[in-house]
């Protein structure tokens, strides 16, 4: 279908089906795999200008969706979805995770997730924004010879998060229902809570890591997606987790059961904690924020669970997680001044091609010793057994998703400024996402989900968390409180492909 042709279906349509139900008509006969690819570009087109989120539609793939090859007997054949732009490749296609240093960088291989896919007949249309390196909270790069800083589409003076963030802004306006998002610290949950999305960070090992790394070398790490739905997310997750020969050093095994299948039935009588307390931060949480996450409490206890409100200070040794997730989130950025250097890049030009305070991580990753290695694994070995023992009393534990409001876009967490020293700026990441990074620092699984509005109008998520390779559990809990408790669910967004001019 050319671009000028009158879509497959109306806009309220197309908006009203999330990725499950789109791939009912695509096997129904409905609607054709090129239609369905056709509309999804269309939509990009339209909202680019005022989301700044996509790098490039692949055309070649809106003429023949069958291009990268998704598999048609997939439980979600025909469904585009965005790649981001770090993370998990697909061969042939270019990925430059936001940087000078990586402008034009085609991949060689398609790693295991994106495999995954495939497999589920999912068809890559294009590629989303992400921060350099993906090491920001806001979605901001200035890499292509102009600041592109990719907007939420509730406010586009607020970021849509990050580093998620441009797959983020597109499934939040409706342009397409679900978009690849990868976690190293909250990238998924965080822009999933800024847009109104489903975010799933599974546990350590449970989704295949890209062949050029492993959980070890990179153990705060997750690919996974955000969607509009928790049957959506259950449904992709069904074959993201399957693990292919070399796909991960973590001996996860299968899923006890099928996702689909959990969120069929509604969980059992739970013993749910509630936490809204500072996790070793000393800034205060957003008391907004705060009151929300009491009140889906309440929602939950509504629902027949156990509900209890527990003392932040018996979970874990804070000053010991985030001594061990600041040593191990500067040590990495070894790797990047290595891969500088192997692209010929001098010591002298480096400040030249990074963002400001991306140097600055780079910089001190040089100073960082093997003393400083082992006491950071030493650290995530005590942080890691003191969760595990917390959640050995409940089932699920609830919090914020986030612990301020979305910020603003090209704001304080942007990697773009020259205002800000590491420490600073480190410590900026660690306030917001307290909540969050724990998660990649131990490996459990955190889902966010909808929870409401703000009184801006901005959306506002709440997280779940369980035990160790429990990802069904959360995803039933999120379908019972989707279903029973629609008075959480986020409006439509300010710009979507229902409203913006055409």
């Amino acid at each position: 279908m050319p671009p000028s042709a009158a879509p497959a279906m109306s806009w309220q349509e197309w908006a009203g089906h999330d990725a499950t139900s789109l791939a009912a008509l695509v096997r129904s006969g409905a609607v054709s795999p090129r239609e369905v690819a056709a509309q999804a570009a269309a939509a990009i087109d339209c909202l680019e200008p005022k989301l700044d989120a996509v790098l490039e539609v692949f055309t070649d793939v809106v003429a023949n969706p069958d291009t990268d090859h998704p598999v048609p007997a997939g439980l979600l054949y025909g469904v585009p979805i965005l790649l981001k732009d770090i993370g998990s490749t697909l061969a042939g296609r270019k990925q430059e995770i936001g940087s000078k240093l990586m402008r034009g960088n085609v991949a060689s291989v398609t790693d295991p997730a994106v495999g995954n896919f495939l497999a589920a007949g999912l068809v890559p249309i294009g590629r989303s924004t992400t921060p350099e390196f993906g090491m920001a909270l806001d979605t901001t790069t200035d890499y292509l010879g102009r600041v592109k800083s990719t907007r939420n589409p509730y406010n586009l003076a607020r970021s849509s998060g990050g580093s998620s963030g441009g797959s983020s802004a597109m499934v939040a306006a409706g342009a397409l229902p679900v978009g690849m998002a990868n976690d190293g610290g909250g990238s998924i949950r965080l822009p999933a809570a800024c847009c109104g999305l489903v975010g799933l960070k599974a546990s350590r090992g449970r989704v295949p890591r890209p062949l050029g790394s492993s959980e070890f070398i990179t153990r705060f790490s997750m690919e996974g997606v955000v969607t509009r739905t928790v049957r959506d997310t259950a449904a992709i997750y069904e074959t993201l987790t399957r693990i292919p020969p070399g796909g991960s050093f973590i001996a996860m095994g299968k899923p006890p059961c099928s996702y689909l299948e959990a969120i069929s039935r509604p969980p059992h009588r739970l013993r749910i904690a509630i936490s809204t307390g500072n996790w070793g931060r000393p800034q205060p949480v957003d008391g907004e924020t705060a009151e929300r996450t009491r009140q889906v409490a309440k929602a939950l206890a509504g629902l027949g669970h156990d509900v209890e409100e527990v003392d932040d200070g018996t979970i874990c040794d804070w000053p010991r997680l985030w001594a061990a997730y600041r040593s191990f989130w500067i040590a990495r950025n070894l790797s990047i001044y290595d891969l500088a250097l192997s692209r010929g890049v001098s010591d002298s030009d480096m400040p030249n091609v990074f963002s400001p305070l991306v140097w600055a991580h780079i910089a001190a990753s040089r100073h960082s010793t093997l003393p400083d290695m082992f006491r950071s694994m030493e650290d995530n070995n005590i942080v890691t057994r003191q969760f595990g023992a917390f959640l050995a009393k409940y089932d699920v534990l609830l919090t914020p998703t986030l612990a301020i409001r979305t910020p603003m876009a090209n704001g304080e967490l942007s990697l773009l400024r020259t205002d800000l020293d590491l420490d600073g700026y480190v410590d900026l990441l660690s306030d917001a996402c307290r909540y969050l990074m724990p998660h990649n620092e131990t490996g459990l699984p955190g889902l966010s989900i909808p929870a409401g509005h703000d009184a801006d109008g901005m959306p506002l998520g709440v997280q779940l968390t369980a035990t160790f390779g429990a990802e069904h559990l959360l995803l039933q809990l999120a379908a019972q409180f989707e279903s029973a408790c629609p008075q959480f669910s986020p409006a439509t967004p300010q710009v979507h492909v229902t409203r913006p001019p055409r």
